[in-house]
């Protein structure tokens, strides 16, 4: 080979080197979809978000935020994005604020009248934003169908699809599932007892790709996408069954009856173990094999609105009821559990740094220790009076979207938590 060639070839190839370490740290310090980078909700490693804070302890900025929703913080790059809805106007909006002062850039609105009714604690913007880096996707509930829109991060629309109808009868109470992203895909799940469904999308033009029927039957988990027993699984729980589906063309790789017929949380998994968690009207944690669908374990304990985490080999949850859980993974074995004060629970539960943060509807946020051994709370925080999204941590700090009626006014707030 001729050396300039081969020299080119070398620079060529250390520059894309240099692309794909940039390309992962990028990735690293984003919180692109529900569930964060690794779509458990776990946080990116080498990070030390802080324990305490308090109302001004520890508090880089906050920001007020319009309306009312319960989607987590999505960041990427130097934008956080958040959903929003404002229900005099029945209006839903995306709302996009600067991730080093919370100043608000942008809100771009995305739908206007037709809201459904809903549970009281739901809101009508409780989908979390998902973004592939260059582009966002939200969905929302109105006119008795599910909308998926996709916008630039500069807020500039891009196409907006009704993918098809959600229209609930016996039971009222909303919608939840969020987008989440496969390859060049946006899946949307939508279980109701009307006839549901699971779609994906092509994230580029709004094309769908595949869409499959679902059982009648009401439910409200957001799908994901996990490589396990050797493949790309997708998979959701809830209908009274765990299901899997090839995320590539939606074929049913299997399906167990297991948990119940409303579940709420996100499946999480470790190895080629998977765990689902609900509901609604009883109360089941399930362990599967993802090779199979083969039933591993289960227990009568009820994360219905919270998803779980699954860290080295256990099983850690927080139930409806604010008591904490810590389950061996392989065979369901108690290791702990723990009642933590404060009254109900709906957020989902981060692990950063080896601590789990977890809020409750009162906006208390504990910090325990994410171990097997013992049960070892670390600290109990303080931010507003509510707290329905989850914790969003990335680069050592802490997003809490936060809601409080001191006043007799009820205010949403977008707290940015950290040391430095």
């Amino acid at each position: 080979m001729p050396q300039r060639i081969s020299f080119a070839l070398r620079h060529a190839g250390c520059f894309l080197l240099l692309a794909i370490v940039l390309s992962n740290q990028s990735r690293a310090s984003d919180w692109a979809t529900w569930r964060g980078p690794n779509l458990n909700g776990i946080a990116a490693g080498g990070q030390s978000p802080p324990v305490t804070w308090s109302e001004s302890q520890n508090v880089i900025w906050k920001a007020p935020v319009p309306g009312r929703g319960h989607s987590s913080p999505t960041i990427v790059g130097d934008r956080i994005f958040l959903t929003t809805a404002d229900e005099p106007s029945q209006s839903q909006s995306v709302i996009a604020f600067d991730r080093s002062t919370g100043k608000q850039l942008w809100t771009t609105p995305i739908s206007k009248s037709g809201f459904p009714p809903k549970h009281p604690k739901n809101s009508h913007a409780t989908p979390s934003v998902a973004s592939d880096g260059e582009r966002l996707f939200v969905s929302f509930h109105h006119h008795a169908s599910i909308q998926v829109s996709a916008i630039s991060l500069e807020g500039k629309g891009l196409w907006q699809k009704t993918i098809g109808k959600y229209d609930p009868q016996q039971y009222k109470y909303g919608y939840a599932p969020s987008p989440m992203l496969y390859k060049s895909l946006v899946l949307i799940a939508a279980d109701y007892d009307g006839g549901g469904w699971l779609a994906a999308l092509d994230g580029k033009s709004g094309a769908t790709k595949w869409q499959i029927a679902r059982s009648r039957k009401l439910s409200f988990s957001s799908p994901v996408v996990a490589n396990v027993a050797g493949r790309d699984q997708l998979l959701i729980s809830g209908t009274e069954q765990v299901a899997s589906y090839d995320p590539s063309s939606g074929k049913q790789l299997w399906a167990t009856p297991a948990t119940t017929m409303a579940t709420c949380g996100t499946m999480v998994w470790d190895g080629d173990l998977v765990f689902a968690s609900g509901g609604y009207p009883k109360s089941e944690t399930v362990c599967l094999n993802a090779r199979d669908g083969r039933l591993v374990w289960r227990n009568d304990q009820k994360c219905y609105e919270q998803s779980m985490l699954a860290v080295d080999g256990h099983l850690y949850a927080v139930n409806d009821g604010g008591i904490a859980h810590c389950w061996q993974a392989s065979d369901g074995r108690e290791m702990w559990t723990s009642r933590l004060a404060g009254g109900p629970v709906s957020a989902s539960p981060t692990l950063a740094n080896g601590n789990i943060y977890l809020a409750n509807e009162a906006g208390t946020i504990y910090v325990f220790k994410a171990q097997p051994t013992r049960f070892e709370l670390v600290a109990r925080n303080q931010l507003g009076d509510e707290a329905f999204a989850s914790p969003t941590i990335c680069n050592s700090r802490i997003y809490m979207r936060v809601a409080s009626s001191a006043g007799g006014g009820r205010q949403e707030t977008l707290y940015c938590i950290g040391t430095d």
